[in-house]
């Protein structure tokens, strides 16, 4: 993101977010407050609406956020009682929250932040007192150091979703991100997404491929970090983390997309669960 403008990753998922509302009659994941969070944009919302002719990202987008809603409530049925979405971006789930008992603790940049503000107060969205903003510039300050300025208990097991982001980070900022909540509460959960090397081998692959080049040197963005399903098990586990599950492209369309039992394996993104160790 350039400094002074929000995150235009951030934008794009929740264009698609919004998008599957109205494509696809939120069939995967239902979230009322999608559309109108996006409001008008019309310009880049058209270009994501129109290029995404297969529905692809749009589905992907959908299946991790229902996952990580999924999980999150399994976790607060079994007692958790406060979540961190890192990365926020314009998720909509503090402001739909159905778990009365759930804290909720967005963290961002302070301009995304702003700029989500300004679009919550357009939209006519309140902000529940159950949610707490976490503004974190990481070139001036840490995480650890931002949370500790909240009432965040770090001593009580918590929900962290971090989803789109990972890609877009070296290895290293990955780690040391993993390293804090790996020393989170025994029992914490952690939901991400990652991405897996992909070899383009067929014309398909090949022009999504270029899709994704052109699309994100528009935004000035380039995707760093790739992790085979052992690399990202080996790395969540040296920082304190049992994978509990990680499904890949397949399994998450066979899940949520109604795809074939029998459709086979590839690479690609996959969605991962992950609890520290007691």
């Amino acid at each position: 993101m350039q400094t002074g403008e929000p995150s235009r990753t951030a934008l794009g998922a929740a264009v698609y977010r919004a998008h599957h509302q109205v494509a696809d009659a939120g069939r995967i994941f239902r979230d009322p407050l999608a559309v109108p969070i996006v409001g008008t944009m019309p310009k880049l919302t058209d270009s994501f609406f129109d290029r995404d002719t297969h529905g692809r990202i749009r589905l992907l987008v959908a299946a991790r956020s229902r996952f990580a809603e999924d999980a999150l409530a399994e976790a607060v049925a079994a007692g958790t009682g406060q979540a961190v979405i890192l990365g926020a971006g314009l998720d909509t789930f503090a402001y739909r929250n159905p778990h009365p008992r759930l804290r909720v603790f967005e963290i961002d940049h302070p301009d995304t932040q702003e700029w989500k503000r300004k679009r919550l107060r357009e939209a006519d969205i309140a902000v529940p007192t159950s949610m707490t903003y976490v503004p974190v510039d990481f070139e001036h300050q840490t995480l650890d150091e931002a949370i500790a300025a909240t009432d965040f208990d770090p001593a009580r097991p918590a929900f962290v979703i971090w989803l789109g982001v990972t890609v877009y980070l070296t290895r290293a900022a990955i780690g040391s991100t993993l390293r804090y909540l790996g020393g989170l509460a025994a029992g914490s959960q952690l939901v991400l997404d990652y991405a897996e090397p992909v070899i383009p081998s067929t014309p398909e692959e090949h022009a999504a491929a270029e899709f994704r080049k052109q699309r994100l040197s528009q935004i000035n963005e380039r995707w760093l970090s790739f992790f085979t399903p052992p690399e990202m098990s080996t790395e969540l586990h040296r920082h304190g983390f049992d994978v509990v599950e990680d499904l890949g492209p397949s399994a998450t369309a066979i899940r949520y997309a109604g795809a074939p039992a029998d459709t086979p394996e590839r690479p690609g993104p996959h969605l991962l669960r992950a609890v520290v160790r007691g």
